[in-house]
Protein backbone atom coordinates (compact mmCIF):
# COMPACT_ATOMS: atom_id res chain seq x y z
CA UNK A 1 0.00 0.00 0.00
CA UNK A 2 1.11 3.32 -0.92
CA UNK A 3 0.49 6.63 0.44
CA UNK A 4 1.39 10.25 -1.25
CA UNK A 5 2.24 13.02 1.74
CA UNK A 6 2.56 16.54 1.33
CA UNK A 7 5.38 19.27 3.41
CA UNK A 8 3.69 21.89 5.33
CA UNK A 9 5.21 25.62 6.07
CA UNK A 10 9.09 25.93 6.08
CA UNK A 11 9.42 24.08 2.54
CA UNK A 12 9.01 27.05 0.76
CA UNK A 13 12.58 27.99 -1.23
CA UNK A 14 13.08 30.83 -3.85
CA UNK A 15 12.96 28.54 -7.65
CA UNK A 16 10.47 26.55 -6.57
CA UNK A 17 8.63 25.08 -9.16
CA UNK A 18 10.50 27.64 -11.68
CA UNK A 19 12.07 24.27 -13.16
CA UNK A 20 8.71 22.48 -13.44
CA UNK A 21 6.99 25.19 -15.06
CA UNK A 22 9.45 25.31 -17.29
CA UNK A 23 9.40 21.72 -18.49
CA UNK A 24 5.79 21.00 -18.07
CA UNK A 25 2.52 22.62 -19.03
CA UNK A 26 0.57 20.91 -16.82
CA UNK A 27 2.75 22.41 -14.14
CA UNK A 28 2.14 25.77 -15.29
CA UNK A 29 -1.62 25.78 -15.72
CA UNK A 30 -1.45 24.97 -11.97
CA UNK A 31 0.46 27.98 -11.29
CA UNK A 32 -1.83 30.21 -13.57
CA UNK A 33 -5.02 28.78 -11.95
CA UNK A 34 -3.46 29.74 -8.24
CA UNK A 35 -2.62 33.05 -9.53
CA UNK A 36 -5.82 33.72 -11.11
CA UNK A 37 -7.56 32.58 -7.74
CA UNK A 38 -5.46 34.97 -5.68
CA UNK A 39 -5.28 37.75 -7.91
CA UNK A 40 -1.76 37.74 -7.19
CA UNK A 41 1.65 36.51 -9.57
CA UNK A 42 2.56 34.15 -6.93
CA UNK A 43 4.35 31.98 -9.55
CA UNK A 44 6.62 34.92 -10.35
CA UNK A 45 7.16 35.28 -6.15
CA UNK A 46 7.81 31.89 -5.79
CA UNK A 47 10.39 31.55 -8.97
CA UNK A 48 12.51 35.47 -7.87
CA UNK A 49 11.76 36.12 -4.69
CA UNK A 50 12.39 37.79 -2.59
CA UNK A 51 12.62 35.34 -0.05
CA UNK A 52 11.36 37.45 3.17
CA UNK A 53 7.97 38.12 1.23
CA UNK A 54 7.74 34.21 0.12
CA UNK A 55 8.27 33.64 3.73
CA UNK A 56 5.33 35.54 5.00
CA UNK A 57 2.72 33.00 6.02
CA UNK A 58 -0.35 34.19 3.73
CA UNK A 59 2.42 33.70 0.73
CA UNK A 60 4.02 30.45 1.62
CA UNK A 61 0.96 28.45 2.45
CA UNK A 62 -0.54 28.94 -1.13
CA UNK A 63 2.89 28.62 -2.66
CA UNK A 64 4.08 25.00 -0.91
CA UNK A 65 0.62 23.54 -1.58
CA UNK A 66 0.86 25.05 -5.25
CA UNK A 67 3.99 23.73 -5.86
CA UNK A 68 3.24 19.94 -4.58
CA UNK A 69 -0.21 19.78 -6.51
CA UNK A 70 1.94 20.81 -9.15
CA UNK A 71 4.21 18.28 -8.67
CA UNK A 72 1.51 15.32 -8.84
CA UNK A 73 -0.40 16.36 -11.49
CA UNK A 74 2.79 16.23 -13.83
CA UNK A 75 3.13 12.93 -12.87
CA UNK A 76 -0.24 12.17 -13.74
CA UNK A 77 0.26 13.79 -17.35
CA UNK A 78 0.65 9.93 -18.59
CA UNK A 79 -2.23 8.93 -17.13
CA UNK A 80 -1.47 7.79 -13.83
CA UNK A 81 -4.37 8.52 -11.26
CA UNK A 82 -4.32 9.45 -7.68
CA UNK A 83 -6.51 7.12 -6.38
CA UNK A 84 -5.10 3.69 -8.75
CA UNK A 85 -1.72 4.70 -7.26
CA UNK A 86 -2.23 5.77 -3.68
CA UNK A 87 -4.58 4.40 -0.79
CA UNK A 88 -4.19 7.10 1.76
CA UNK A 89 -3.10 10.94 1.42
CA UNK A 90 -1.91 12.78 4.12
CA UNK A 91 -0.32 16.29 4.75
CA UNK A 92 1.87 18.31 7.58
CA UNK A 93 0.03 21.28 8.95
CA UNK A 94 -0.97 23.27 5.75
CA UNK A 95 0.19 19.79 3.76
CA UNK A 96 -3.80 18.88 4.80
CA UNK A 97 -5.45 21.39 2.54
CA UNK A 98 -2.64 19.92 0.04
CA UNK A 99 -3.34 16.48 0.53
CA UNK A 100 -7.52 17.42 -0.05
CA UNK A 101 -6.47 19.06 -2.93
CA UNK A 102 -4.74 16.18 -4.54
CA UNK A 103 -7.75 13.80 -3.43
CA UNK A 104 -10.07 16.09 -5.22
CA UNK A 105 -12.08 17.05 -1.96
CA UNK A 106 -11.25 20.60 -2.39
CA UNK A 107 -10.91 22.36 -6.08
CA UNK A 108 -7.38 24.40 -6.49
CA UNK A 109 -8.81 27.56 -6.57
CA UNK A 110 -10.72 26.95 -2.76
CA UNK A 111 -7.64 25.23 -1.69
CA UNK A 112 -5.71 29.00 -2.80
CA UNK A 113 -8.08 30.87 -1.41
CA UNK A 114 -8.81 29.00 2.07
CA UNK A 115 -4.71 29.08 2.98
CA UNK A 116 -4.27 33.08 1.89
CA UNK A 117 -7.12 33.43 4.39
CA UNK A 118 -5.88 30.96 7.06
CA UNK A 119 -2.51 32.30 6.14
CA UNK A 120 -3.89 35.85 7.25
CA UNK A 121 -5.69 34.69 10.27
CA UNK A 122 -2.71 33.22 11.77
CA UNK A 123 -0.62 36.09 11.06
CA UNK A 124 -3.63 38.44 12.85
CA UNK A 125 -4.13 36.29 15.34
CA UNK A 126 -1.51 37.07 18.14
CA UNK A 127 0.31 40.32 18.15
CA UNK A 128 3.96 40.10 16.42
CA UNK A 129 6.45 39.47 19.42
CA UNK A 130 4.09 37.87 21.78
CA UNK A 131 4.32 34.57 20.43
CA UNK A 132 7.20 31.85 19.59
CA UNK A 133 7.34 28.16 18.76
CA UNK A 134 10.74 25.95 19.33
CA UNK A 135 11.76 22.68 18.58
CA UNK A 136 13.10 20.53 20.83
CA UNK A 137 15.60 17.61 19.54
CA UNK A 138 16.17 14.52 20.84
CA UNK A 139 12.85 15.05 23.20
CA UNK A 140 9.96 12.51 22.29
CA UNK A 141 6.20 13.28 23.05
CA UNK A 142 6.26 12.53 26.79
CA UNK A 143 9.58 14.55 27.31
CA UNK A 144 8.21 17.77 25.40
CA UNK A 145 5.30 17.77 27.63
CA UNK A 146 6.93 17.48 30.54
CA UNK A 147 9.38 20.01 29.35
CA UNK A 148 6.61 22.71 28.44
CA UNK A 149 5.01 22.02 31.86
CA UNK A 150 8.20 23.11 33.50
CA UNK A 151 8.52 26.06 31.88
CA UNK A 152 4.63 27.73 32.47
CA UNK A 153 4.96 26.36 36.20
CA UNK A 154 8.00 28.00 36.81
CA UNK A 155 6.59 31.04 35.31
CA UNK A 156 3.69 31.01 37.13
CA UNK A 157 5.67 30.07 40.62
CA UNK A 158 7.67 33.65 40.06
CA UNK A 159 4.27 35.63 40.62
CA UNK A 160 4.29 35.81 36.60
CA UNK A 161 1.06 35.93 34.18
CA UNK A 162 -0.20 33.04 33.20
CA UNK A 163 2.14 32.44 29.88
CA UNK A 164 1.48 29.15 28.67
CA UNK A 165 3.15 26.90 26.22
CA UNK A 166 1.76 23.48 25.10
CA UNK A 167 3.10 20.91 21.99
CA UNK A 168 2.54 22.22 18.58
CA UNK A 169 3.98 19.48 16.28
CA UNK A 170 4.71 15.94 17.20
CA UNK A 171 7.31 15.21 14.38
CA UNK A 172 8.97 12.10 14.53
CA UNK A 173 10.56 10.34 17.55
CA UNK A 174 13.33 12.85 17.70
CA UNK A 175 12.03 16.44 17.20
CA UNK A 176 8.83 18.16 18.96
CA UNK A 177 7.71 21.67 18.16
CA UNK A 178 6.55 23.81 21.43
CA UNK A 179 4.36 27.33 20.93
CA UNK A 180 2.76 29.24 22.95
CA UNK A 181 3.36 32.79 25.00
CA UNK A 182 6.98 33.68 23.80
CA UNK A 183 8.44 33.87 27.56
CA UNK A 184 6.90 30.21 28.26
CA UNK A 185 8.85 28.92 25.22
CA UNK A 186 12.05 30.42 25.60
CA UNK A 187 11.79 29.08 29.36
CA UNK A 188 10.94 25.67 27.51
CA UNK A 189 14.19 25.89 25.36
CA UNK A 190 16.22 27.14 28.48
CA UNK A 191 15.15 24.00 30.61
CA UNK A 192 15.56 21.81 27.52
CA UNK A 193 18.84 19.88 28.36
CA UNK A 194 18.62 19.84 32.13
CA UNK A 195 15.48 17.90 31.85
CA UNK A 196 16.47 15.41 29.07
CA UNK A 197 16.26 16.93 25.88
CA UNK A 198 19.61 17.35 23.55
CA UNK A 199 18.50 21.32 22.72
CA UNK A 200 15.84 23.51 22.45
CA UNK A 201 16.20 26.00 19.11
CA UNK A 202 13.42 28.96 19.18
CA UNK A 203 12.11 28.38 15.08
CA UNK A 204 12.25 31.63 12.95
CA UNK A 205 8.38 32.05 12.58
CA UNK A 206 5.83 34.78 12.67
CA UNK A 207 3.66 33.81 15.11
CA UNK A 208 2.85 31.00 17.40
CA UNK A 209 0.93 28.46 15.22
CA UNK A 210 -0.75 25.33 16.28
CA UNK A 211 -1.43 26.13 20.14
CA UNK A 212 -4.83 28.03 21.86
CA UNK A 213 -3.51 31.25 21.21
CA UNK A 214 -4.78 30.11 17.35
CA UNK A 215 -8.64 30.47 18.54
CA UNK A 216 -9.13 33.76 16.53
CA UNK A 217 -7.82 31.94 13.24
CA UNK A 218 -9.69 28.86 14.10
CA UNK A 219 -13.08 30.94 14.14
CA UNK A 220 -11.91 32.60 11.25
CA UNK A 221 -11.51 29.24 9.36
CA UNK A 222 -14.48 27.57 10.75
CA UNK A 223 -16.62 30.67 8.89
CA UNK A 224 -14.55 30.35 5.88
CA UNK A 225 -15.06 26.77 5.72
CA UNK A 226 -18.82 26.63 5.70
CA UNK A 227 -18.54 28.60 2.49
CA UNK A 228 -16.62 26.42 1.07
CA UNK A 229 -17.57 23.26 -1.51
CA UNK A 230 -16.35 20.02 0.03
CA UNK A 231 -16.35 16.89 -1.66
CA UNK A 232 -15.54 13.11 -0.81
CA UNK A 233 -11.61 12.81 -1.46
CA UNK A 234 -10.52 10.12 -3.81
CA UNK A 235 -8.82 8.11 -0.83
CA UNK A 236 -9.03 8.48 2.88
CA UNK A 237 -6.79 11.43 4.38
CA UNK A 238 -5.10 11.03 7.20
CA UNK A 239 -5.97 14.30 9.36
CA UNK A 240 -3.68 15.80 11.40
CA UNK A 241 -5.95 15.83 14.35
CA UNK A 242 -6.81 12.71 14.74
CA UNK A 243 -4.47 10.63 13.21
CA UNK A 244 -7.02 8.60 11.29
CA UNK A 245 -8.28 8.45 7.93
CA UNK A 246 -11.82 10.43 7.62
CA UNK A 247 -13.47 10.50 3.91
CA UNK A 248 -16.27 12.28 5.12
CA UNK A 249 -16.70 16.03 4.10
CA UNK A 250 -18.40 17.20 7.67
CA UNK A 251 -15.67 15.30 9.52
CA UNK A 252 -12.74 16.91 6.96
CA UNK A 253 -14.56 20.63 7.80
CA UNK A 254 -14.80 20.32 11.53
CA UNK A 255 -10.83 18.38 11.76
CA UNK A 256 -9.11 21.50 9.40
CA UNK A 257 -10.68 23.84 12.38
CA UNK A 258 -9.31 21.87 15.12
CA UNK A 259 -6.02 21.48 13.78
CA UNK A 260 -5.63 25.40 13.63
CA UNK A 261 -5.10 25.14 17.31
CA UNK A 262 -4.41 21.27 17.95
CA UNK A 263 -1.38 19.77 17.84
CA UNK A 264 -0.26 18.08 14.56
CA UNK A 265 0.19 14.48 14.90
CA UNK A 266 2.60 13.32 12.38
CA UNK A 267 4.32 10.54 14.52
CA UNK A 268 1.48 9.20 15.25
CA UNK A 269 0.18 9.38 12.07
CA UNK A 270 2.91 7.98 9.81
CA UNK A 271 2.35 4.64 12.80
CA UNK A 272 -0.96 4.78 11.72
CA UNK A 273 -0.81 4.87 7.82
CA UNK A 274 1.95 2.29 8.85
CA UNK A 275 -0.23 -0.16 10.86
CA UNK A 276 -3.16 -0.18 8.21
CA UNK A 277 -0.60 -1.61 5.66
CA UNK A 278 1.37 1.33 4.17
CA UNK A 279 5.21 0.53 3.09
CA UNK A 280 5.73 3.35 0.30
CA UNK A 281 5.37 7.07 1.23
CA UNK A 282 6.03 9.44 -1.48
CA UNK A 283 6.63 13.08 -0.83
CA UNK A 284 5.33 15.46 -3.30
CA UNK A 285 6.72 19.27 -3.05
CA UNK A 286 9.38 18.97 -0.62
CA UNK A 287 12.59 17.00 1.07
CA UNK A 288 10.92 17.17 5.05
CA UNK A 289 8.33 14.69 5.41
CA UNK A 290 10.45 11.34 3.66
CA UNK A 291 13.49 11.59 6.54
CA UNK A 292 10.48 12.37 8.78
CA UNK A 293 9.15 9.04 7.60
CA UNK A 294 12.45 7.04 7.90
CA UNK A 295 13.21 7.76 11.62
CA UNK A 296 9.43 6.82 12.60
CA UNK A 297 9.28 3.48 10.82
CA UNK A 298 12.75 2.91 9.30
CA UNK A 299 11.29 -0.39 7.49
CA UNK A 300 9.28 1.79 5.42
CA UNK A 301 10.17 3.02 1.86
CA UNK A 302 10.30 7.19 1.62
CA UNK A 303 10.64 9.16 -1.11
CA UNK A 304 10.68 12.75 -2.35
CA UNK A 305 9.56 13.91 -5.25
CA UNK A 306 10.46 17.46 -5.81
CA UNK A 307 12.31 17.67 -9.79
CA UNK A 308 11.17 16.75 -13.02
CA UNK A 309 13.47 13.89 -13.05
CA UNK A 310 12.44 12.70 -9.75
CA UNK A 311 8.61 12.61 -11.30
CA UNK A 312 10.00 10.65 -14.39
CA UNK A 313 11.06 8.24 -11.70
CA UNK A 314 8.70 7.74 -10.07
CA UNK A 315 6.31 7.24 -13.19
CA UNK A 316 8.84 4.65 -14.42
CA UNK A 317 8.05 2.94 -11.27
CA UNK A 318 4.53 2.84 -10.69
Amino acid sequence: MRAFIFPGQGSQAVGMGAALADASATARAVFEEVDDALGQNLARLMAEGPADELTLTENAQPAIMANAVATLRVLGEGGLRLADKADYVAGHSLGEYSALCAAEAFDLATTARLLRLRGQAMQAAVPVGEGAMAALLGADLELARTIAGAATDSILAEGGAELTCTVANDNDPTQVVISGHRAAVERAVSLAKELGAKRGILLPVSAPFHCPLMQPAADAMETALLDARIAAPLVPVFCNVDAAPIADPGAIRVALVQQVTGMVRWRESVLAMAAAGVTEFVEFGGKVLAPMVKRITPDVEAVSVVTMADVEALAARL
